[in-house]
């Protein structure tokens, strides 16, 4: 028996090291692994359709005055790939980090914060800078010297009393 051991002993040190150093070393993730999201907040133009199809409503848009927030909430994502794939900007990927364990509820979650444009008419904030900028661009087909159109900048309440006026002459009353 005292000599089985020892053939074992050597046929292990023979073999080198057959584990990884983990948890120091950080196990090397497959390709096309599904991590943490990760927001490029240069790219994103606050649309809101990661929100949108987030099974666990993790990804949610706040509107606040002149700014507008996508906030995101790591402790309960399910690394679906949803927000990933619905992106028009592509400004979510899917990283490969997937140790998010910590103590402090604030490292799971990630802010982008949007600055909104105001009614060319009435003055409220109504969408994302970067929304209409994204849109206008969308709508002109990108042509350089063509310019978006006048409602573009207008707010939902604004346009619909707008248009309201122009289908029948008929006042709007308060923004309905």
């Amino acid at each position: 028996m005292f000599i089985s051991k020892w053939k074992e002993a050597l046929i292990c040190l023979k073999a080198g090291r057959v584990t990884l150093p983990y948890p120091f070393v950080p196990r090397p993730t497959a390709e096309g692994f599904r991590g943490q999201p990760e927001v490029d907040g240069r790219r994103c133009i606050g649309c809101g359709e990661c929100a949108t199809v987030c099974p666990p409503r993790l990804i949610t848009l706040v509107d606040d005055g002149d700014s507008r927030a996508l906030k995101v909430d790591y402790s309960r994502c399910t690394y679906c790939a949803r927000c990933a794939d619905v992106c028009p900007e592509k400004a979510i990927r899917l990283g490969n980090n997937y140790e998010l364990a910590t103590s402090q509820k604030e490292d799971l979650t990630m802010t982008v914060n949007l600055k909104m444009a105001n009614c060319s008419l009435c003055g409220k904030p109504f969408a994302p800078e970067r929304l209409l900028r994204k849109t206008g661009e969308k709508l002109t087909g990108g042509e350089f010297g063509q310019e978006a159109p006048e409602w573009l900048s207008w707010c939902p309440e604004c346009r619909k009393t707008k248009q309201a006026k122009a289908l029948g002459g008929v006042e709007a009353k308060d923004h309905v």
